[in-house]
């Protein structure tokens, strides 16, 4: 009973964390994607240990990638382009997180055919080849794949993610044991009921945060003058080039259809951005153009 009462004043933390969704709800009225408070959930993972850990993991993947020639040089015109469109994009940064004004920025391109690339916390950015070479990827799109990257560190969802992952787990063993002693049968039964239930919650945590960052990056985008229409030929092409998906149930990752659909549904908010940006109405953008792939 000692060691049920103990979990029981885990969950009862936990569930005092789960009202942080009503206070995040709480929406500022200004242009734009509007800014909520990050999450609360964050502050079950230390920050300085996340910055630790993420520093150490970019070094070591600076110098393995260096190490195999798989680090492009600073001068490489890919490099160059890439840093020049987060130079357009990191001043705005701050408005999703004040402590991004610290943070020590750096933009890689790592040689590889992975369509992939990701920001850490700190600003900490790298391109994979593979996704700007396979995709055709025009500056407007790298800009909405840069900054949904961005908006996963700003809004700090690495960090929240674990600290959901850690309550999650700790209510799913209370969980089943409450269960078992509720219906007196084998614990090892209830736990794998419970855990799968937990594991769950825990990809529509991650689903959740895809979209959150899918806006937030095109936010960032417009505001630094590159089209937030890209994002949905980004996802177009994504579409083209993956066919074959997991259900959305199962996957950490909405569907592209569904993330174009959301996109489109808040263009009323990005596109008048995007025209403050270019110095003109919303009425006079021309008509957004993608590079095809091949």
């Amino acid at each position: 009973m000692n060691a049920l009462r103990q979990l029981a004043i885990g969950v009862s933390f936990a569930c005092a964390l789960g009202g942080a969704p009503a206070f995040a709800q709480q929406q500022v009225m200004q242009d734009g994607i509007a800014v909520k408070p990050l999450s609360r959930w964050r502050y079950l993972q230390p920050e300085e240990v996340v910055e630790r850990e993420s520093a150490l993991q970019y070094r070591q993947l600076l110098t393995q990638a260096n190490e195999k020639g798989a680090l492009f040089p600073p001068n490489h015109p890919q490099v160059v382009r890439l840093r020049a469109i987060a130079q357009r994009m990191v001043p705005f940064a701050p408005r999703w997180n004040a402590d991004a004004t610290h943070w020590k920025w750096q933009v890689n391109l790592l040689n590889s055919r992975q369509v992939n690339a990701f920001c850490m916390p700190g600003g900490r950015i790298a391109f994979f080849y593979g996704i700007i070479e396979q995709l055709k990827l025009s500056d407007d799109e790298i800009a909405a794949v840069m900054g949904h990257e961005i908006a996963h560190a700003l809004r700090e969802h690495g960090r929240e993610r674990a600290g959901k992952a850690t309550a999650t787990s700790l209510a799913s063993r209370v969980g089943g044991a409450l269960l078992s002693q509720w219906l007196g049968i084998d614990p090892n039964l209830t736990n794998t009921v419970t855990n799968t239930a937990g594991q769950l919650l825990v990809l529509k945590f991650s689903r959740d945060e895809e979209r959150e960052a899918d806006l937030i990056g095109l936010d960032l985008a417009a505001r630094a003058g590159f089209d937030p229409r890209a994002g949905i030929a980004l996802w177009r092409k994504m579409n083209a080039l993956n066919q074959q998906q997991p259900l959305d149930l199962l996957s950490t990752h909405p569907g592209g259809e569904e993330r174009i659909t959301i996109i489109e549904n808040h263009m009323n908010v990005l596109m008048p951005l995007y025209a403050r940006a270019k110095g003109t109405s919303v009425e006079r953008l021309p008509a957004y153009r993608s590079t095809a792939l091949r």
